[in-house]
């Protein structure tokens, strides 16, 4: 990774997920120096996704508690006030909402004056056996659990992934910084003993006028620097949930390589995507279980408890008053009634064809799944690679850049060598720091590829916390 003076733009467009976070943790870090442990811990506790994935996983867990409760039996209370005409008229009805059921014989004659009714009643019904059909159900709702908490575990890996990446990247930008600002210390160096030799006409005028011009560069490649460094500092609190936090980057190990280098072999299917995934297979296996229980008979075990109430006699006639106001003739009754959805085949089988449609798909959305995983795990191996490569060779430039930036400069002030040179010289000087100080860290990155390939973040957090930490120079 190379973090130049050509390349400082491109870094202006750096952003990490949007949050917010809780604003008197923020207080207690603004200034202090944060770890890369820290500061994942730090994502993990305020991040708003991972609550939110947590409050979905808790609703899927009573799902299991609601769908226990059909085995409990059905009770129903009822209580009701009318006051009517008693005419009645011998027929059927049939199934409908609009007119009222009235119960009695038909009567000679017939009136319009009301007289009151009333009922109440207890109706207990139950079902004792449901071939399976509650056990799938509830077998659904635990399915949709685990789907829901493997989905805390992917937004838990997501976060602590770009929490990570956020900080590496503030650290890189940070020595984008100091490279920068040791380039402006030397070229006012150059700058001053340029202006030397021009007033003491040992040089022309125009290396006076080259040397302020390449200062004025190097002082406003550290001003694009500085801002880029900022920008990913913001960044970075907006990755730990606390976009107000001023977060002071401790880089701990990160500037050294890594002390392992290999990288283990991955169980694809135990990351948390592909658990999810699975899980969500099984949620679609669940419901069609379900649905195959679903095309029998159901019984129903009821008994009640009722009585009625009524101002209007047997003989046509009325008792008046407050009669009927109350119930006043009490029965009980207990039965057992089965009922069997005969035509509902058709849909049953409909919708079945449609679940095993679903359960295909999302059979093809894991094979996806795993497939990417592979594939991201080549690509992290091969980051890894490259990055250790690149690492063994920076030092290499470094040592040259600085060997060649001496010599430019002797050669100019022994009158040997232009201006250009130097100039040239303490460019690929720069570039040669900021290459070697953010290749390590490449490595570093390059290796949080291959935990998140992993499914695991701990392991990379562990080896960071115990690798050793370089002296400062």
């Amino acid at each position: 990774m190379k973090i130049g003076y050509t390349i400082l733009p491109p870094l202006l467009c750096l952003s990490i997920v949007l949050c917010t976070g809780d604003c008197g943790q923020a207080q207690q870090r603004q200034g202090q120096p944060l770890k890369l442990n820290e500061a994942v811990d730090l994502a993990l506790g305020n991040y708003p996704s991972i609550r939110a994935s947590l409050a979905q996983a808790a609703a899927a867990r009573e799902g299991i508690g609601l769908a226990r409760t059909s085995y409990l039996p059905r009770t129903d209370v009822l209580w009701q006030e009318n006051r009517a005409t008693r005419n009645n008229f011998f027929g059927l009805v049939l199934p409908q909402p609009v007119i009222p059921a009235v119960s009695g014989p038909v009567l000679a004659d017939q009136s319009y004056q009301g007289t009151w009714g009333s009922a109440g009643g207890v109706l207990l019904s139950w079902e004792p056996f449901d071939f399976g059909l509650r056990r799938a159900q509830v077998q659904t709702a635990r399915a949709q659990t685990e789907q829901a908490n493997a989905k805390v575990e992917v937004t838990r890996l997501d976060v602590g992934t770009n929490a990570s990446d956020a900080f590496l990247t503030l650290l890189a930008t940070e020595q984008a910084v100091r490279a920068a600002r040791a380039n402006v210390d030397r070229m006012e160096t150059v700058a001053k003993s340029v202006h030397v030799l021009v007033d003491n006409q040992l040089r022309p005028g125009a290396d006076a006028s080259r040397a302020d011009a390449e200062l004025a560069a190097a002082r406003i490649q550290l001003v694009q620097a500085e801002q880029v460094s900022e920008v990913s500092r913001v960044a970075l609190g907006e990755a730990l949930g606390q976009a107000e936090l001023n977060v002071v980057a401790d880089a701990g190990p990160l500037l050294d390589l890594p002390p392992e280098l290999s990288l283990p072999v991955v169980r694809f299917e135990s990351h948390p995507q592909a658990r999810e995934q699975a899980a969500a297979v099984e949620v679609v296996r669940a419901k069609e279980h379900a649905l195959d229980r679903t095309y029998f008979p159901r019984f129903y075990f009821q008994t009640s408890v009722y009585g009625r109430g009524s101002g209007a006699l047997t003989d046509g006639g009325f008792k008046g008053g407050l009669n009927g106001l109350f119930p006043s003739v009490g029965n009980w009754a207990t039965g057992m009634s089965v009922s069997f959805p005969l035509l509902d085949i058709f849909s049953i089988r409909s919708r079945r064809r449609i679940e095993a449609s679903n359960e295909s798909a999302e059979r093809a959305r894991y094979d996806q799944t795993i497939l990417t995983l592979r594939a991201q795990d080549a690509r992290a191996r091969t980051l890894v690679e490259t990055a250790l490569r690149i690492a063994e060779n920076t030092p290499i430039e470094l040592k040259a850049a600085r060997e060649a930036e001496v010599r430019a400069r002797a050669r100019y002030e022994a009158q040997l060598g232009n201006i250009a040179e130097v100039a040239d010289a303490e460019r690929l000087l720069t570039q040669a720091e900021i290459d070697d100080s953010v290749a390590r860290l490449g490595v570093w990155r390059a290796r949080l590829a291959a935990a998140r390939v992993r499914g695991d973040l701990k392991p990379f957090l562990q080896e960071v916390a115990s690798a050793p930490v370089r002296k400062k120079e």
